[in-house]
């Protein structure tokens, strides 16, 4: 079966908000080939299902962050909501046709094939920590050599490390 959508476009919506990797509801319209005003209808419609860990609207700040548009001339009013996989999942049974279920299916495969990729990461991290700990074990006289192979080390770590996330807000009320 040919896929209606290529992973690797569904790959690219995948954002990670809060520490969550969600899709925006006007990437998922577009999939799904219905507007998104229509999309967040349905999902209004039934928003029983849509707890705060299957779909939140983002804060202004993420807006910004992520550089998604608004307009007072016809664009969007509100701030997005972003979808977690879980989310995603639930909206197979709000949006009910043929393009939804095979939508769902290819962005389903797409969170597998990430969650995969972040597996084999945290493997190659390990075996990179193990020949370090092996390296530095050695009871060797240092080199400019071997301070290479430190600088290598850090190197890889630091792009291994995934990237700080936005501080969290506080709320309510904070007495100083």
């Amino acid at each position: 079966m040919k896929d209606l959508v290529p992973q690797d476009v569904i790959e690219r919506k995948i954002y990670l908000i809060r520490g969550r990797k969600v899709i925006l509801d006007t990437d998922l319209a577009g999939l799904y080939g219905v507007e998104t005003k229509n999309l967040n209808l349905q999902v209004k419609r039934n928003i029983r299902r849509f707890p705060e860990d299957f779909m939140f609207q983002l804060i202004k700040e993420e807006n910004l962050r992520l550089q998604i548009e608004t307009s007072s001339y016809g664009g969007r009013r509100y701030l997005p909501y972003a979808f977690t996989e879980q989310g995603i999942a639930m909206l197979s049974s709000v949006l009910n046709s043929e393009r939804a279920i095979e939508v769902n299916i290819a962005i389903m495969r797409a969170f597998v094939r990430l969650r995969e990729i972040l597996l084999t990461h945290k493997d190659l991290a390990a075996k990179i920590e193990a020949l370090e700990l092996k390296y530095k074990n050695h009871d060797i006289k240092f080199s400019e050599h071997d301070n290479h192979i430190a600088t290598i080390f850090e190197a890889m770590r630091q792009l291994m490390a995934p990237p700080p996330g936005p501080p969290k807000r506080r709320i309510g009320f904070n007495a100083g």
